[in-house]
């Protein structure tokens, strides 16, 4: 009861943009937050049913370690020992479950395109989980994954053992999607994978851009029953595969210690859009750029609060709940050409101009 009674008195304190400093050592407000925290969860007992979301406060889109299998509304347990991909999630709770999901997750070796076959094990002794990084060592494959956010955009990297079966697979779900190889360095397609109550005509577009030329490239509608053929590579792009459930695999062969970036962005409006939106959210910025503008985004939003008078544990309990507290609602809209907001409808499909916000997930 004392710890709670002390959350309820802190979050009434004026904000004033600083930090705890009883210690004598300032401490950024991002440092004591762990994603992690209400991960403990199942359907049979919840400690609290949350996944931890890399994502700017309020952004459009955020990404979460997958652990659970497909369409698993516990798309993260701490429990779990294994990781099957690297999600753009847009998940209120698990009652109400995802919409607009896609994946990546690098693998080293051959026909691991199925989501039981890419899965590795990991231990959360190599894991940072904070709102604006996420890092964890990938045992099964020798890999180490990365992801920092933007409001649309990502940026993930992996870095590579010596092999020549390095890879990433591009899961865009099932019920509907699209893998189109645009050229040596860029994927494309949508999603349609929801839970019910969008229009007919709803996709997440994604655009995926990587800094190192394909070796080769696989594309399936199939996944879990594919028989890997040969591995074609195809440098002018207009390779897709469009059905129920398509999946990309891109091939490269690296030394050990390479580093390969993914840039990342999707958008509910088009394939055009999407594409803008990594423009604009990443540019030309480098991974380690755009992760400290996003934790220094976290420090503005967390430190408006300021507090004092605690323990570390009743510090790290007041910011993950912050934290937890201000990534709803989501923001639904994006900027067009001309630099104003613009959405994508949910009651009636349409592209309208103008703000909207969606989602709540203070119920977990």
């Amino acid at each position: 009861m004392k710890k709670y009674a002390f959350i309820v008195l802190a979050a009434l304190a004026a904000a004033c943009g600083h930090v705890p400093h009883d210690t004598g050592t300032a401490i950024r407000p991002s440092e004591y937050v762990s994603t992690l925290v209400g991960t403990q969860s199942d359907y049979a007992l919840s400690t609290g049913n949350t996944y931890p979301a890399v994502a700017l406060p309020w952004g459009m889109n955020f990404w979460t370690p997958q652990t659970g299998p497909m369409g698993d509304g516990w798309a993260y347990t701490y429990g779990a020992h294994t990781i099957r991909g690297f999600k753009q999630t847009h998940q209120p709770s698990p009652w109400i479950n995802d919409y607009g999901q896609f994946s990546l997750m690098p693998v080293r070796g051959r026909d691991k395109l199925g989501e039981e076959s890419r899965q590795s094990w990991f231990s959360h002794q190599s894991e940072t989980a904070k709102p604006y990084y996420y890092s964890v060592y990938l045992a099964d494959h020798d890999i180490v994954a990365e992801m920092t956010p933007t409001e649309r955009a990502a940026v993930i990297r992996f870095t590579f053992p010596e092999s020549t079966e390095s890879g990433v697979v591009i899961d865009a779900f099932d019920r509907g999607s699209r893998v189109e190889i645009v050229d040596a360095q860029t994927v494309a397609g949508y999603t349609t994978r929801n839970s019910g109550g969008v229009p007919e005509n709803f996709r997440n577009w994604f655009v995926i851009r990587f800094d190192k030329p394909f070796a080769a490239v696989e594309l399936t509608d199939a996944p879990a029953s594919y028989e890997a053929g040969s591995r074609e590579l195809y440098p002018e792009g207009g390779k897709a595969v469009e059905g129920d459930h398509a999946v990309a695999k891109v091939h490269f062969s690296t030394v050990r210690g390479e580093q390969v970036t993914a840039r990342v962005a999707s958008s509910f409006i088009s394939a055009e859009q999407a594409l803008r939106n990594l423009e604009t959210e990443l540019g030309t910025d480098d991974f380690e750029t755009v992760k400290a503008r996003a934790q220094e985004r976290w420090d503005d939003v967390l430190g408006r609060i300021e507090v004092t008078g605690g323990t570390t544990d009743q510090y790290r309990t007041f910011y993950s709940c912050l934290y937890r507290s201000t990534l709803f609602p989501r923001k639904f809209y994006e900027i067009d050409a001309a630099g104003k907001p613009v959405h994508y409808s949910p009651y009636n499909g349409e592209v309208l101009p103008g703000y909207m916000y969606t989602d709540t997930g203070f119920w977990d």
